[in-house]
């Protein structure tokens, strides 16, 4: 299983630069941050942007992956944040992974006046939004029309460094999301029972996990990929609760999320205060133990 950790942009960076930096010491194969205008519970207080924040580890770091979980269609187009991550893929060495997902009607579907959408509309703007990234990302010239997105012979060089292109993280917990993960993704991202933060202990919902993983495998199915291709991600501490309570317990939860099918496990770094309220020893622990990290 592949471990990461993600970051929240609320630190200056000459702060933020030792938790990316350390990170990687301790041994995390990846390292990620939100991409959000404002969140939820820091609406009125620092955050900062992530692509800038990716860029700046990009260069302080050498070895561990790097992404976003997740970018949205609520302020990114898929033209200019092609560009972007294009340019990070090559700061990094070929080490971006771009996660995306729908986008909820929170600060970032408002803060600029856009119209409300639907659920339903909102399934629809976020196929069209994965499928041109990944055409942006994958041909050097790009045109496409539909009825949310439009480009126009749009050239992407360089080419990405990681290929045939740096790999897409979708976020989907229903049947058309899926459906888009197994057309385009590389890793399936879920964070348990969707749009819910209030943690329940992670054992109790493994029934729920498990038949989330079994609708992947059909939808792979349905596309006619080998499910084995996919590799499926589970971020944790907002809907899947008590990783992170002890060494022992973010070990043990550690080996059921593999039992289960999951190839990569992601928490959030511990904060002194809500939200991710924890202890960085946890972390350090686990990472001597299991990652083979340096402290």
């Amino acid at each position: 299983m592949r471990h990461g950790v993600l970051l929240l942009p609320e630190h200056r960076w000459s702060r933020a630069r030792e938790r990316w930096l350390l990170a990687e010491e301790l041994g995390y194969d990846h390292a990620w941050t939100y991409d959000h205008l404002m969140w939820r519970w820091f609406h009125d207080r620092p955050w900062f942007s992530a692509v800038p924040t990716l860029a700046a580890a990009a260069e302080a770091t050498s070895r561990i992956g790097l992404g976003t979980l997740v970018a949205s269609p609520n302020f990114r187009h898929p033209v200019d944040f092609a560009k972007e991550l294009v340019t990070l893929d090559d700061v990094s060495g070929g080490r971006i992974v771009c996660g995306v997902g729908a986008g909820a009607d929170g600060y970032d579907a408002r803060l600029r006046g856009d119209r409300p959408l639907s659920q339903k509309q909102r399934a629809a703007r976020f196929g069209e939004f994965v499928e041109l990234l990944d055409l942006l990302l994958s041909h050097r010239h790009t045109s496409f029309a539909g009825q949310w997105y439009t480009a126009t012979d749009v050239v992407v060089e360089p080419a990405c460094v990681a290929r045939p292109r740096l790999p897409l993280a979708v976020a989907a917990a229903g049947p058309r999301g899926m459906a888009l993960a197994a057309r385009h993704a590389d890793i399936w991202v879920t964070s348990g029972p969707p749009n819910v933060f209030e943690p329940e202990r992670y054992d109790r919902l493994v029934p729920l996990l498990k038949d989330q993983l079994a609708a992947l495998d059909a939808a792979c199915a349905a596309q006619g990929r080998n499910p084995d291709t996919l590799r499926r991600l589970l971020l944790t501490d907002a809907a899947v609760g008590g990783v992170l309570e002890s060494t022992g317990s973010y070990q043990d939860a550690a080996g059921t999320f593999a039992d289960l099918g999951f190839t990569d496990l992601v928490v959030h770094w511990p904060r002194p205060d809500f939200p991710y309220a924890g202890s960085e020893e946890v972390l350090t622990e686990f990472a001597a133990a299991e990652l083979g990290g340096n402290r």
